[in-house]
């Protein structure tokens, strides 16, 4: 019989605040930062900002500091198998948020992920006033925090069955290439629109209402960095639905949403574009004064791009319609609508600290100002935008220093004479702006005359973060003196809030920010080295570098935050940490040899033990009390090749409640030490202890007498991790060689050896009162063995770097590891039940699956690329890529939509069959003159033959719709028509007959012109089709115009107070609906 097991599943991850640029593995975006805008809440300055946490996103209240939310989704495993409840194993790219009007209620929020995939979560606004209002408890249950999601508790924006209920949208269209942009139309005419792209180069659009894809623009031979929707001063007249994609490729495109086409490319980046943003600009006060005028003024729209070369250049995007009219324009440039305008210069005496590219630009919700920071940089440049008034002064300036400074030239040139500037002299801030200016203007050749960008922007201030900054956004709300708040994403995993006042006009000095805020509670700065548990799996303990944290394992809350420092305050480098026994006390190794002794409920360090190794102390274990003992012990190995023993006891005077360490035996080795363990017997007489060292050899001694008893070989690099089961009888290993040995302790011999990772092995973990082990690797996989088997049970997924540490629960109910890329994600164990020849099956699946959809996968580039190698050698470059499209479907292919159209075959198939069995049958019944009815088919769960269709049709997917249609040969998609004739004439499921009848229509219009026989049909379903969306509309239409009698009269008399005595209940709505 085969043996079985429980199945464990990812259930929550935290120690993750801001997961940006993190891990090689996941590409950076500007766009990781996003405030949620509930609809009655838009003057509201408690604003929850959500922040990319590898695998969810986590919603932060910036009034209180702490977390309010997590927006994830569950992952459904192949093969249905699995509980269907875990925590996806991706990781989220970039995310954008909708913001709430009145035609929807719920806001969206748009994620990218690493995999290709674009998820939509919809949050009810209901769910987000409980969450933002400042009356909610403190506590886990009423702050939306996920507790477990296996196990029911979980309150995920709800109880756990409204997070079954919302599951987000899924749209697959850039195959495995990571999303790197995703962005909202913000546009009142425009709801539901979404915009996504990848490194694949493609922008892809989409219509999340109707949940499918509109179209994909190709032209982009990079990555695309940056999106914006633009809609011209003249888009009412010109009609012109715009689009700006940004790219590694050094281009910026203009593409016509109507026409599917590229109508500008901008070019002059003298290096990849980072990033764009495009807004309208509104400088303070000029909004009210137009309309306190009456003056009637045009929308400034302004295009900001930030290039590689470390300029940020500003377009204009101009009038189409009055372009057009104007007659000094030749007919060549009609067709611009981004003109430039110069770029955006910091003043003379400004430095920053990093002479790199533009990583980031974002406008204010407001339009009055930008903010530009550069790669690997601390400081945010903040530029205001100036009116209309100050602009035109601004300029005026700039051209009268120019005449002036052209008539000193003239003269000095006249009497032969040149001005000298020695190294000290003052620099002139407007002469060398000028300066920095004309060398742009060279390039592009700029009017003098024109309004350029230094005349629209001044250089308002300044916003200087501690650490290097991954990404930012502005609060929506401005401060009650006019300045504004910015939250910083930064490089520690933590997020900071500063204050940036608004400037005096009569000081020319810009103004520097102030920190409000500091939310770094919640992550750790680096990469996780070691997490350890409490004897009653309560609490644990996270080391990284120099902070350690106390984390409540059940509500998965931050108790503690200490840096790690010796007695002259010098920071340490934490390596191993371990919970004394009684959980009120934490041991921590470090690099420089000390030992520290941390207080849980204070937070102190209560006791140092420095220079304890003269190296780094690599491993450390603690020796549980034997029943007739009291003292415990504590064993250490180092770098010094030495294996220390210390004793812990009670310090004397005011600190007697603290322990101490006392050195007590020291054991020498021939090489350095890696690890050091206990085993788990409790007579003294038996218990061993066992030491790797660099030899690739595990020593095992008797802990009384330090005997040597045992040496164990067998690995080819040096061993990194070992551990021993509950009955000592055997010992498992990994080691630099990715390789498993499980040896017996009674004579030291090799079992068998297992193989499975594909990097380095760091830690081994055993499950208590069982042979069955956990291992943690490089490759940011972790797996579940059988010790008795010698088999891999389970292969957990979801780290995006190195796995470097493992802590497995007392019962094994569930199991923590921590990584480098600054997670714990919390492994439970459920009730499901794992064959391991289903799983191999799974693991199979799942490798061909990726091979099969990476040949379907392939850049835009190597399209393109491949067309011009194959092209004529006479035609050039640029008119052949010229030819090619620019667009075409939104969704390709996968294996989704193929499985899809199978079983819409296969479902049309048996609706034939049992549609002749339906005609056999009556007309048996008619010879027999017989009344016996025909018993349902359960094939077809008891449907008609078209119901069923409509059925399965309906469990398809709206983005995998039109794709699985085209798999469909013309024989099916006959008889496909004829069961939507069917439903039609039935009235049922009107608006997906329709849809699937002119997308049929337009795929195969050439076939259907050559077969005549299908003229008839085809009269007939028109008919149908315009009949049954006419009733529709016209349905739709009568309950607009009775909603808005209802709310026109619930609005007379919303003040008017009713008499229950001469009234009832009953004849509140007598007489509405008479003629």
């Amino acid at each position: 019989m085969q043996h079985t097991y429980l199945r464990y599943e990812c259930a929550d991850a935290f120690s993750l605040s801001c997961s940006s640029g993190s891990t090689p593995s996941v590409p950076h975006s500007s766009s990781i930062l996003a405030f949620l805008r509930s609809r009655g809440k838009s003057n509201s300055s408690n604003h929850p900002v959500l922040s990319l946490a590898g695998s969810q996103l986590i919603g932060y209240d910036l009034r209180r500091g702490e977390p309010l939310m997590k927006i994830a989704h569950r992952e459904v495993l192949s093969g249905g198998v699995g509980t269907d409840r875990a925590l996806n194993s991706g990781q989220i790219v970039c995310l954008d948020v909708s913001e709430a009007n009145n035609r929807d209620d719920d806001v969206k929020v748009a994620t990218g992920w690493v995999d290709g995939s674009v998820r939509v979560f919809s949050l009810d606004s209901k769910e987000m006033n409980r969450f933002t209002s400042s009356s909610s408890s403190d506590d886990a249950s009423q702050n939306g925090l996920v507790h477990s999601l296996l196990h029911g508790n979980s309150n995920f924006l709800g109880s756990s069955d409204e997070f079954a209920c919302k599951e987000p949208l899924l749209l697959n269209g850039h195959g495995s290439s990571p999303v790197q942009f995703v962005v909202f139309d913000k546009n009142e005419d425009s709801v539901g629109r979404l915009a996504s792209a990848g490194s694949d180069g493609v922008v892809i659009l989409w219509d999340v209402v109707a949940e499918t894809g509109l179209f994909r623009l190709l032209g982009h031979r990079g990555p695309v960095t940056g999106i914006s929707f633009i809609c011209p001063t003249g888009s009412s007249t010109s009609g012109m639905d715009g689009l700006v994609t940004s790219g590694a490729d050094g281009l910026v495109k203009i593409w016509d949403l109507n026409g599917q086409c590229c109508v500008q490319t901008l070019t002059g980046h003298r290096g990849s574009v980072g990033c764009l943003d495009c807004s309208i600009l509104c400088p303070p006060g000029e909004a009210s004064s137009n309309a306190s005028d009456g003056v009637d003024s045009k929308k400034k729209w302004r295009l900001i791009t930030g290039c590689d070369d470390g300029q940020v250049r500003v377009w204009s995007v101009e009038d189409l319609e009055t372009v057009n009219s104007s007659d000094e324009k030749e007919s060549t440039d009609n067709d611009e609508v981004f003109r430039y305008v110069g770029s955006l210069q910091p003043p003379a005496n400004f430095s920053s600290s990093s002479n790199e590219g533009i990583a980031s630009v974002h406008f204010h919700h407001n339009g009055h100002y930008v903010g530009v920071c550069r790669a690997n940089d601390r400081v945010i440049e903040i530029y205001a935008a100036r009116s209309e008034v100050e602009a035109q002064k601004k300029r005026r300036r700039r051209l009268r220093r120019r005449r002036e400074k052209q008539s000193v030239a003239a003269n000095a040139a006249e009497k032969g004479e040149s001005k000298k500037r020695g190294l000290l002299d003052d620099p002139e801030s407007d002469d060398e702006q000028d300066k920095a200016e004309s060398k742009e203007d060279q390039l592009v050749e700029l009017s003098p005359d024109t309004v350029k960008a230094m005349d629209e922007f001044e250089f308002c201030g300044t916003i200087r973060a501690t650490h290097k900054i991954r990404g930012f956004a502005f609060t929506p709300a401005l401060e009650r003196g006019g300045g504004i708040r910015v939250v910083v994403a930064l490089a520690t995993n933590a997020l900071e809030v500063h204050s940036l006042p608004k400037p005096s006009k009569n000081t020319q000095v810009a103004v520097t920010s102030e920190k409000v805020s500091v939310l770094d509670m919640y992550g750790h700065p680096t990469g996780i080295r070691s997490v350890s548990l409490s004897s009653e799996d309560s609490m644990a303990c996270t080391v990284s570098k120099n902070v350690v944290k106390i984390w409540n394992v059940s509500s998965r809350s931050c108790l503690r935050s200490i840096a790690a420092s010796s007695s002259g305050n010098t920071s340490c480098y934490c390596l191993c940490a371990a919970f004394l026994p009684g959980n009120m006390h934490v041991v921590l190794g470090t690099r420089e040899g000390h030992l520290l002794l941390i207080d849980v409920a204070s937070g102190d360090i209560v006791y140092r033990e420095e220079n304890a190794h003269d190296g780094a102390i690599w491993s450390l274990d603690i020796r549980q009390p034997s029943p007739g003992q009291e003292t415990m012990s504590l064993v250490t190995g180092s770098a010094d090749k030495t294996v220390k023993f210390f004793e812990v006891e009670s310090q004397e005077g005011e600190n007697s409640r603290h322990p101490m360490l006392v050195h007590a035996r020291t054991l020498q080795m021939s090489d350095d030490v890696m690890c050091v363990r206990f085993s788990h017997s409790n007579d003294p007489t038996k218990r061993l202890v066992f030491v790797a060292s660099l030899d690739s050899t595990i020593k095992v001694f008797f802990d009384d007498s330090l005997k040597f008893f045992l040496s164990l070989y067998g690995h080819k690099l040096l061993v990194l991790a070992f551990d021993s089961s509950d009955d000592d009888t055997i010992l498992a290993s990994g080691g630099a060689d990715k390789s498993i040995k499980i040896f017996g302790l009674d004579f030291g011999d090799t079992h068998r050896t297992l193989y499975g990772h594909e990097d380095s092995i760091t830690d081994l973990r055993f499950v208590k009162r069982t042979h069955n082990f956990f291992t943690c690797s490089k490759d940011s996989t972790v797996r579940f063995w059988d010790g008795d088997r010698f088999q891999q049970i389970l292969l957990l997924n979801g780290h995006a770097s190195e796995v470097c540490s493992l802590a497995v629960s007392r019962t094994g109910a569930f199991v923590l590891s921590g990584g480098m890329d600054r997670q714990v994600r919390v492994w439970e164990r459920t009730k499901d039940i794992v064959f391991l020849d289903e799983e191999r099956e799974r693991e199979l699946e799942e490798v061909f699956d990726k091979v099969d959809g990476s040949k379907r996968d392939e850049n835009t580039s190597d399209v393109l690329l491949r067309a011009q190698k194959d092209g004529d050698e006479g035609l050039d470059a640029d008119d052949e890529t010229d030819e090619k499209p620019q667009s075409e479907a939104a969704v390709k292919q996968s294996i989704l939509s193929v499985s899809a159209g199978d079983r819409i075959m296969e479902a049309v198939e048996l609706a034939d069959e049992e549609s002749k069995e339906i005609a056999a049958f009556k007309k048996l019944q008619e010879d027999k003159s017989g009344d016996n009815r025909r018993a349902p088919n359960p094939m077809l769960f008891g449907m008609d033959p078209s119901q069923y269709v409509l059925w399965v049709l309906r469990s398809v997917k709206s983005v995998d719709l039109e794709q699985s249609l085209l798999v469909l040969p013309l024989k099916h998609v006959e008889r496909l028509m004829h069961y939507l004739i069917l439903l039609l004439r039935a009235g049922k499921g009107i608006e997906l007959c329709a849809k699937i009848s002119v997308f049929l229509i337009k795929a195969h219009q050439a076939q259907i012109v050559a077969n005549r026989t299908m003229m008839t049909p085809l009269r007939e379903l028109q008919t149908l089709v315009r009949m049954r969306t006419t009733e529709i509309r016209d349905t739709v239409g009568f309950n607009i115009a009775a909603m808005r009698i209802i709310a026109r009269i619930a609005n007379e008399k919303k003040n008017e107070r009713i008499n229950y005595e001469e009234k009832s209940m009953k004849d509140i709505w007598a007489g509405l609906g008479k003629a």
